[in-house]
């Protein structure tokens, strides 16, 4: 048979507009078909939506002209598109999409043959053919409520992630005692508790990562007396990297470093300060231009908790003592006492039943309380362990609260079509989170830039997220290149062993190569770059922008290197954030991607007549690259970016690169594991 297909569902001549859909929106979905036999062929829709399978005919039959069956591209001679009109939904839903392609017989008495004509693996981009007993991937459209929208000020700010027991503590000169240190002193709350505290006077020492004299297992036991008071002391310094929204691990009193394992919802870890300490710190954030996001740990609670209480620690009547507890019903017991439900199998972290409708007017409260310290927005653990109603009740309380308040979720896999739970979740339709933390961008970025995958399969995550995304979902994800649960980057990007590989005391004695750490700083300047050129907030995790390296936890959670960091990468970050910050193209343009080889991926950002162009290289060589519009001929913005006749290189200064007027090409020269970030004239 000679019949030829295209559809692509990130181009607008296919699928208008492009991505997601706001319930009863509009979209016109095309396929074209060309070759001998696309005369007597003939396209019908299979439209999955509401729970039920809907064929639509054509709406429109038209011939395509040869030019436009060469600019799409498709083989053949001859050719004709077939139109089809939606629309969506009126609930929010994911709905989906393929082809029926029937061919009738050449002559009298043949049989008409059916072909199917679905998505590619990816379920984005240009689809195949599938015979009629395969059925085909179907094509996604995301259909969100129509009132969805997320807070500018969080769109277009950067955020800088705290661990607050490693990023600065205050220290006040004792005229009797020399240098005190607050948090130390204050510690004591816990040791009164019998919970055992490791004090790093020295600020520079190796973390803990070994059991205890005496005891069988590694203990989050370690301080090195990170407060408010210290981020309050720092507020400068993230002001002069154009900081905007400073995230925060966990605050709350519990008993381990990290404090996921909550003790008290309602008290700040006395380590930390007080409540007027944190309002005191918001303030002064406030000052900046800078918002506070707290960490909601809502899964579950630690064990040695006021609402648990497994050791008695409160005088509280915790869970453990018995049904009498106002918080039995929050846990689910299989045997009681010591059998109940846990996070992942830590009998330390029991989990909650989120929907008990105590727990839900609980946490309701939560909010409300630091709501009066100045945090109105929350970055949820572990999203995809809370149930979508619980999450709904949680955006419900957030958003009375603070309408601009920001609901973040952790969500490592794509938010639109993650299956957890038992079922589809529903993030990403307008009535629960805002957005997430971009784990996907963060993976496909350093694969990319370490060779585990080429700048194709970048171009196919990141155009992918861009299509199954509500745009007020997709400008609002954290994009990011670490943070406490994966590697430091420039660990990774120097060729580090992969995550969970080496045992701690591996992790402990572990060597850089030189010539991989060099390699990895190239790498990382690549990163920083592509991640401060895309069209969401980037996020630092604290000590990555002065070279911090680690493993995994707890190696990626060291203290913060003050008087040690690399002055080098440190400048590179603050330069490259108030280029973001004063030019309109990165900071709020349309935007492209293009990968013009396997080795080179690119960014586009448009705004009026200013260019940003973005270029980053994996390879250990050199890539020349030459592109024009139709590198950038996929997405929302197709229509929207051109390149500049004249660019300016923004981190080699006098460097000036001009269009080719006859090809209309603008031709580079990427530098090994680098990076070039091009700015047009009229934007200087």
């Amino acid at each position: 048979m000679n019949l030829f297909a295209y559809h692509n569902s990130r181009l607008l001549d296919c699928r208008f507009p492009h991505g997601a859909l706001k319930c009863r929106g509009e979209a016109a979905l095309c396929i074209y078909l060309s070759g001998r036999d696309a005369a007597r062929a003939r396209a019908a829709l299979r439209l999955w939506a509401d729970g039920k399978e809907l064929l639509i005919s054509a709406e429109k039959i038209s011939p395509c002209s040869c030019e436009k069956l060469r600019s799409l591209p498709l083989e053949g001679d001859g050719g004709f598109c077939f139109s089809f009109n939606i629309t969506a939904p009126a609930e929010p839903q994911l709905i989906w999409y393929y082809f029926i392609i029937d061919v009738a017989p050449e002559h009298d008495g043949g049989e008409t043959t059916r072909l199917f004509y679905g998505a590619p693996e990816t379920r984005s981009g240009i689809g195949k053919f599938y015979p009629a007993w395969e059925t085909p991937p179907d094509y996604q459209i995301t259909v969100f409520a129509r009132d969805f929208e997320t807070p500018n000020w969080f769109r277009h700010g950067i955020v800088y992630q705290i661990f607050p027991d490693r990023f600065n503590r205050e220290c006040l000169n004792d005229s009797a005692r020399g240098t005190c240190i607050p948090a130390f002193s204050r510690a004591e709350y816990h040791e009164k508790l019998g919970r055992r505290i490791i004090r790093h006077k020295d600020w520079f020492e190796p973390v803990l990562y070994s059991p205890c004299a005496g005891e069988k297992f590694y203990s989050p036991c370690d301080y090195y007396g990170g407060d408010f008071a210290g981020i309050k002391q720092k507020l400068p310094y993230l002001a002069q990297i154009g900081v905007s929204v400073i995230y925060l691990n966990p605050i709350f009193e519990a008993a381990s470093n990290h404090r996921y394992n909550t003790s008290d919802y309602l008290s700040v870890d006395p380590i930390l300060g007080s409540d007027y300490d944190l309002t005191e710190l918001s303030k002064a954030a406030a000052e900046y231009g800078i918002r506070l996001m707290a960490d909601g740990v809502f899964s579950h609670t630690g064990d040695d908790s006021v609402y648990f209480n497994k050791y008695g620690t409160y005088p509280s009547c915790g869970a453990y003592s018995g049904a009498d507890s106002p918080y039995y019903k929050w846990y689910e017991f299989e045997h009681f006492p010591d059998e109940y439900r846990c996070w992942w199998g830590f009998k330390t972290l029991p989990e909650v039943n989120e929907l008990q409708p105590d727990y839900v007017r609980f946490t309701e409260s939560v909010l409300k309380k630091w709501a009066g310290c100045g945090i109105t927005s929350w970055r949820l653990d572990v999203a995809d362990e809370l149930p979508d109603e619980f999450i709904k009740k949680l955006r419900t309380a957030l958003k009375k609260l603070d309408s601009d308040g920001v609901l973040l979720g952790e969500v490592w896999e794509d938010a639109s079509n993650k299956v957890s739970g038992g079922g589809l979740r529903k993030f990403v339709l307008g009535d629960e989170l805002d957005s997430v933390m971009n784990y996907p961008f963060r993976d496909a970025v350093c694969d990319f830039l370490t060779c585990r995958t080429d700048a194709y399969a970048l171009y196919e995550t990141l155009s992918g997220q861009r299509e199954r995304y509500p745009e007020p979902f997709y400008g609002a994800c954290m994009n990011l290149l670490g943070s406490h649960d994966t590697q430091r980057i420039l660990s990774c990007l120097s060729d580090a062993p992969p995550k969970d590989t080496l045992t701690r005391e591996q992790q402990a004695e572990y060597q850089y190569k030189p010539e991989a750490v060099v390699r990895g700083k190239h790498r990382l300047y690549a990163a920083f770059a592509l991640m401060f050129s895309m069209p969401q907030p980037p996020c630092i995790y604290y000590g990555d922008e002065a070279g911090m390296m680690g493993l995994s936890d707890p190696f990626n959670r060291g203290s913060y290197p003050w008087g040690r960091e690399d002055i080098e990468i440190r400048s590179f970050v603050m330069r490259l954030s108030a280029l973001r910050r004063r030019n309109a193209a990165l900071s709020s343009g349309k935007t492209a991607f293009a990968a013009p080889c396997a080795d080179a991926f690119a960014v586009l950002r448009c705004r009026g007549e200013e260019s940003a162009l973005t270029l980053v290289n994996r390879a250990d060589h050199a890539v020349c690259a030459a592109l024009g519009a139709e590198d950038f001929r996929e997405g929302p913005d197709a229509l929207n970016v051109r390149t500049a006749d004249k660019y300016s290189d923004a981190f080699a200064d006098g460097t000036v690169l001009q269009k080719d007027l006859g090809t209309g090409h603008i031709r580079v020269e990427i530098p090994p594991n680098g990076f070039l970030l091009l700015l047009s004239q009229t934007a200087e």
